[in-house]
């Protein structure tokens, strides 16, 4: 006598005990995912946004000093116009600073060190303008230097604080990315590091302008 198995039907009701059994290991899957890939990758996101801002805040500051030296440079030049060297190098190193732009999105050690090279370089012609300036006592007096003098010890002040807080920002984006599981979500989906401004070691507080 041969022996066989004789297969039994699926029923409609395991039927559906075997969809719900499918679909309770999919929500399953996906409440992994939202832990380990998901909500990490949102974070990423929104970490990385912040620093973006915090970087247009510098930018804004950096182009707000930048916006004053034409008027700074044209003002001076009435009182001191054969100072030609001095003002013309602080033409040239505000020239050069308007070229060098960083992209946030992609932002390299490389790049914030020749942004932050080129924004120095105009730091320090204005400080050899500022020498120059105390040769011309009725220069200031001027009223209109007096009010870009204001403005530019604040715009540097400003930029102080931007750099602080980009650095902040950069410092917890950084963090977070290097954390687990976060760092193998930030592999899988390209968040890089974010670079940062180096402190000044010829100052430990914010630059002033002295006139």
């Amino acid at each position: 006598m041969e022996n066989y198995t004789q297969t039994t039907p699926l029923t409609p009701q395991k039927g559906r005990n075997k969809s719900l059994k499918i679909i309770g290991i999919v929500l399953l899957v996906l409440l992994i995912l939202g832990s380990f890939i998901i909500r990490p990758y949102n974070r990423l996101v929104s970490k990385e946004e912040a620093v973006d801002q915090a970087w247009s805040q510098v930018e804004n500051q950096y182009q707000r000093r930048l916006d004053l030296i034409p008027n700074l440079v044209n003002t001076v030049k009435g009182y001191a116009s054969h100072e030609k060297e001095t003002l013309e190098g602080v033409i040239q190193a505000r020239a050069n600073a308007s070229q060098i732009k960083v992209d946030p999105t992609n932002m390299t050690d490389e790049q914030l060190a020749s942004f932050n090279d080129s924004q120095q370089g105009l730091s320090q012609a204005l400080s050899r303008l500022m020498v120059v300036v105390e040769k011309y006592p009725e220069l200031k007096a001027d009223e209109n230097f007096l009010q870009l003098q204001a403005q530019l010890e604040g715009t540097e002040n400003r930029i102080a604080v931007a750099r602080k807080d980009f650095n902040e920002t950069a410092q917890q984006y950084n963090t977070y990315r290097r954390s687990f599981p976060k760092n193998m979500v930030a592999a899988i989906f390209g968040f890089k590091k974010k670079p940062y401004f180096e402190a000044n070691p010829e100052a430990s507080s914010a630059p002033k302008v002295e006139f």
